[in-house]
This record gives structure tokens, sequence and C-alpha cells, in this order.
């Protein structure tokens, strides 16, 4: 018994307690940094500040637990707020509630189904598209705070990009200490004992007072709510995912150790149901205080635990002080998110990119700005990417055909894949009129990939045959072999007419 004790201790040492003091600092840091986001997240949704911060101290500590990437945070984010503006407006937060168990739902559901693996079939330019839209919105959502803001507002606002953007340029500013967060404290100081009259976070709503509890949403159990929230679901399920396991990439990059993307998926679920539960809004990771996590010396699951636990105390604590923050420091901050969310480098690199690959990367942030939804942006980028791949792949296709004069056989070599994009291309390459005995449509060096390129096949011989001229198709070996063989009809004594 003492023997499997110590496996089981030396197991959680090696998980939870191999780095508690860079843990600690680190959570600690990403606590404090979360707060302003997590409010500003709130009300870019419509949302009480307390629904964030809720939000943001579940996620942390459940994905601690569940999560697959040990050292990444999660919280409430601004692409996971930004598409839950139309439900809160039109239907509330008790709805916004049930479409957060939901979305959670929806993710265990892909993590079973292991979907995290057709990440790889989102492109790259799809990828900065999706980031660079973020960026945009989430500078967009600050707009109206500084058109209807007043000259205290404008002030403050500048104030605060000056010191996020001006400490890292002091030589003996300490890299672990965030700048947001300083300027956050500055201008709440600056607010506070000058006197200032300007919008502070306690106007946009209440602060937590206490522990969060678990509570069902005060929502009708019908289909009349699932058609409500399904739509929001699925859109917060699948930018939940793609951002999570996009940051998970990149801390296994930062940290050179892999990560479980189906766990990280099936933790996010498990994190979204319970902060549902307990009155959060729907969140996922975070790349910019994932990256400030390991910067600061975080490296395991402790760390991201630390963050949750050190949030709350800090909200429910010192609410009083948090809910004196001038909103000018959090649009400072917000633009200061966007502006280094934005990818900057993808502008020149217009011009060196394939015009395709450009076509995309704009395509992508056009929809995602135009409906104020990343995960119709992504989707118009895969598709659009896929359609431009397989036009491609149809233009590699090549014919070769060569004539022996003494028997009038006419040989065609087709090389290249042929599918449904292609099939007009390769029944246009024969000459039908030609005056020979007989075709030998050589398929050995080409791959078949659908029924589509079957059927053409069968057009092609049709077509030869109809002009009375003998046709031998050598079929291709393995899987295009097998394809062939169970759905060629020109082999099988079958009508193969034109119009077949």
């Amino acid at each position: 018994m003492s023997d499997r004790i110590r496996r089981a201790w030396s197991s959680t040492r090696r998980v939870w307690f191999f780095n508690v003091r860079g843990d600690l600092i680190a959570g600690i840091m990403v606590a404090l940094a979360l707060i302003p986001e997590a409010i500003a997240f709130s009300i870019i949704a419509g949302l009480d500040p307390k629904v964030g911060l809720y939000a943001s101290f579940s996620m942390a500590v459940v994905i601690a637990f569940a999560g697959g990437r040990p050292g990444m945070i999660s919280a409430a984010t601004g692409a996971m707020a930004l598409l839950m503006v139309t439900l809160v407006a039109e239907h509330g937060l008790q709805y916004l509630l049930a479409a957060t168990i939901l979305t959670g739902l929806l993710q265990v559901l892909f993590a079973w189904l292991k979907l995290a693996r057709y990440m790889m079939f989102i492109p790259h330019t799809v990828m900065v598209g999706f980031v660079n839209a973020l960026a945009i919105l989430i500078f967009l959502s600050q707009v109206p705070y500084l058109i209807d803001g007043d000259v205290t507002m404008w002030l403050l606002v500048g104030a605060g990009l000056a010191i996020i953007y001006g400490l890292p340029m002091i030589p003996a500013y300490p890299k672990s200490l965030p700048p947001p967060l300083v300027a956050l404290v500055v201008l709440t100081l600056v607010v506070i004992f000058g006197g200032m009259p300007t919008l502070s976070v306690g106007d946009m709503g209440d602060l937590p007072d206490g522990l969060p509890v678990f509570l069902l949403p005060d929502v009708p159990l019908n289909l009349d709510t699932l058609q409500i929230i399904l739509p929001t679901a699925v859109a917060l399920a699948l930018v939940g995912l793609l951002e999570s396991l996009l940051t998970a990439s990149i801390v296994d990059d930062f940290t050179d150790t892999p990560s479980d993307k189906n766990r990280e998926a099936q933790g996010q679920g498990i994190a979204n149901i319970a902060t549902g539960f307990l009155g959060g809004m729907a969140g996922c990771a975070m790349i910019g205080q994932s990256v400030i996590n390991v910067k600061s010396g975080g490296q395991g699951r402790l760390s991201t635990l630390s963050a949750g636990v050190f949030l709350l105390f800090l909200i429910v604590v010192l609410g009083d002080v948090v809910s004196m923050i001038p909103m000018a420091a959090l649009v400072a901050v917000m633009l200061f998110v966007s502006f280094a969310t934005f990818d900057w480098r993808s502008i020149p690199s217009l011009r060196r990119l394939p015009r395709t690959d450009a076509t995309v990367l704009i395509v992508t942030v056009a929809v995602v700005v135009i409906t104020h939804d990343l995960a119709k942006g992504v989707f118009a980028g895969v598709l659009l990417s896929a359609v431009f791949f397989a036009r491609k792949i149809a233009k590699a296709i090549q014919i070769e055909s060569e004539l022996d004069e003494a028997t009038r056989v006419r040989t065609y070599h087709l090389y290249g894949q042929l599918f449904f994009v292609a099939v007009d291309k390769f029944i246009a390459a024969f000459d039908y009129s030609e005056k020979v005995n007989k075709v030998i449509i050589d398929l050995r060096h080409a791959w078949l990939w659908d029924s589509s390129a079957i059927a053409g096949i069968d057009k092609v011989v049709s077509k030869f045959r109809r002009n009375g001229i003998e046709v031998e198709v050598l079929s291709p070996e393995g899987e295009s072999g097998d394809l062939h063989d169970k759905l060629a009809l020109h082999d099988k004594g079958k009508d193969i007419g034109i119009g077949h």
C-alpha cells in the first residue's frame, strides 16, 4: 500500500508540484492581468462585470484539472464575448447561461469524436485572418467609448496607452510586471485622488460580493429555447475550440512540450458546463494570458489553478476597489490587446503571398468584420481555401498519348489526381474523331478519388464506343483500383450511354 501511495504522490508531484514557486508567482501575475480584460469582455457582451469575472475564475480552476495543456490559461475572452452580444441583447443573461452549458456539451462531443485532429485542415492564412479579425472587432467595440467620451476620457485613455507602451522601454522595468496592470492602478489612483468625474467600472454593473453559487438557468426546457441558444452555442463551441487549440499549439512551441489536444477540447467543454452553472459566460483559452503565464515562470497545472483562486480572492475581498477602476483604463487595455493581437506582419506579406492565399486572408477578415461572427469567417476561409486547392490540383492533371502506326492503337497515359473538379478537363483531353482501331486508357499512374472520376472514365469509354472504337482501360492499383473496380460500368456489360 505504501508503494502505491508513493507512486501516486510521485505522479502528482510531477504534474502539480514540480515548480511550486514559479507556478504560484505566475498565477498571481495572470490573475492581476485577468481582471481588466474579464471586466472589459463582460461589458462588450452587455453583461455585468461579475459574469466575466466568475467565468474567468471557473474556467481557470476547472481547466487546471481537466485540460490537456498544463500552463495554459482559460477565461472569458473577447472572441467569445463578441459572439454573445445578440443573444444577450435579445434574450438576456439566463439564455446565455443555457447557451454556455450547451457550448460545453458540444465541445465534449467534439472531443469524443476526436475532431481536434482536424485542426490541420485550417490553413495558416485562415488562422492569421481569424486573429486579425478578432483584433479589429475588439478595437471596434471600444470606439463608442471614444466617440461618446469627453476630454477627460480621451486624456485618460491616452495616458493609459502611454504607460502601457512606455514602461517596457525603460531598461530597469521588471518584465514580469504587466504594463496594463500598472496602467490600471495608476489611472485608478489618479481618478480617485484627483476627484476626476469619469465613467467607472461600478457604473457598468454590480461586481461580485461573494462566492459563485450553483444555479440552473431560468429558461423553459423546450424546443423553442433550443432554437434560440443553439446557433450561438455552435458558434461559441467552434470558436472556443479553435482559439484554445491554437493557443495550445503556441504554448507547445514556447515550452517544447507536447499536449493532448483531444483532452484539451474535452476540458474546455467541462469547464464551460461548470461555468454556465456558476453564472459565468462561456470562455476559452487566452493567448495573451497564456504567454504571460509561461514568461512569468508558470509551467504546470498549479499556475492555472492559482490564477483562478487568486482572481476570486481579489474580486471578493477587493471588490470595492475594483469598482472604482475608470472605464478609460479598460479602454486603453483593450486597445492594447487589439494592437497586440493583430498580426502586423501580415500586411506587407500580402504582396509576397500567392494571390489565392492573400484572397483567403482578406475574405476571412472581411466576413468576420461584416457579420461579427468569427465562426462564419473561419468557415468562409476554409471553404475558399478548399476551392482554390481543388482548382490547383485539377490543373496538375496530365494526359499524354502515343500512336502505334502499325496497329493503329492510340494509348493515353493519365498522370495526376482525377476527381470531380478535374473531370471536364479529363473528358476534353481525348480525340474521339481520330481514325484508330483501338484506344488504351492507362490509369496505372493516376489517383482516382471519387465517383465523379469513375463516371468520367465511363463517359470517355462511351464516347469512343459510339464511334465504333474498341477501348481497353488499364486500372490503377491500390484504393484507386478498388474504387474503379467497384463503381465502373464500362467493364461490366452495362449501358453506359452518354446520359450516364
